[in-house]
């Protein structure tokens, strides 16, 4: 893990050092989910924006059993803990967007976390997360619950997304269903995986949005899920060795990127909040805006 301070670094030595991170103790080593590249903000020299306003794309290909054939290189960005106030750029919050809308996934995902602790900024969020072009489904995370979760809810809903707050729903997806399941946040013991999960399809395409990543660990076993969350901002100081002891302490053995557990898949997003000029600093971890490809996979083809 590098341990350099992320500080007025141009975007590509960030990149570089993203993509030398060594794998943590809990990460992923079957090669079911292919990190492509971690590339550099898509910042041009010649723009000139303060380092605040940067941060790291990340291209992956999650290989999926038993999911429909019709969802073979499905795209999807995934963005978490955004953090919008003082702490945030906004700048960097209307670029990602701008830069998810280039790249015309199919879906998008918000993975919790808006707000911080002030009420402040909450017109600002709706503001500064608007005008996505491709559907987009929302799920909550803790400092949206001790801040005002209806507000953010109800904005939400106004610009035509959906927010699932241990819901699912069915959409049809390049002629098959895909199934997306939003389980609240397991921070603040709002997550009930079983409401979630009832009624819904049992097999097929499911994709699964939580902000807090220990939730896995309740999902249905051996189900060919994908759990897509945030919250640790990557470990947000890290301290290879301490850092990674900490957290697990603290009940959160995920802290970044590709796991495997019981037989399903999560990934954590390292956040686009926080750091790079702002109050909470960063250390050997950077605003992230992930973006996926899911690949089929014969059931029984996947090594046990």
């Amino acid at each position: 893990m590098a341990l350099r301070l992320a500080r007025r670094r141009s975007a590509i030595q960030t990149a570089k050092a993203v993509s030398a991170h060594e794998p943590g103790p809990h990460r992923n080593h079957m090669k079911r989910n292919e990190l492509r590249a971690i590339g550099p903000d898509p910042l041009r020299p010649d723009a000139r924006l303060r380092w605040r306003d940067h941060f790291t794309l990340s291209e992956n290909v999650l290989h999926v059993p038993g999911m429909h054939r019709e969802h073979d290189g499905l795209r999807i960005a995934h963005l978490s803990d955004i953090h919008v106030g003082q702490a945030t750029s906004a700048v960097r919050i209307r670029r990602a967007v701008a830069e998810v809308n280039a790249r015309t996934p199919d879906l998008v995902f918000l993975t919790g976390d808006y707000v911080t602790h002030s009420p402040k900024p909450l017109p600002r969020v709706i503001e500064l997360l608007s005008g996505f072009t491709s559907p987009v489904f929302v799920v909550m995370g803790n400092h949206d619950h001790w801040v005002d979760v209806n507000y953010l809810r109800t904005g939400f809903e106004r610009l035509g997304y959906t927010v699932l707050q241990n819901e699912h729903r069915v959409v049809p997806m390049r002629g098959a269903p895909l199934t997306v399941l939003g389980i609240d946040d397991g921070r603040t013991h709002r997550d009930d995986v079983e409401t979630t999960f009832r009624g819904a399809p049992e097999s097929g395409t499911r994709l699964v949005l939580t902000h807090a990543p220990p939730t896995v660990d309740k999902l249905p076993p051996n189900g060919n899920l994908v759990q897509f969350s945030g919250h640790t901002h990557g470990g947000q100081f890290v301290v290879r060795g301490l850092t990674e002891a900490i957290f697990r302490r603290a009940g959160q053995p995920y802290i970044q990127g590709h796991y495997h557990v019981r037989g399903n898949q999560l990934y954590v997003n390292m956040g686009l909040g926080f750091g790079f000029g702002g109050p909470y600093l960063r250390r050997g971890t950077y605003p992230e805006v992930a973006f996926f490809t899911l690949r089929h996979v014969e059931t029984s083809s996947v090594q046990a």
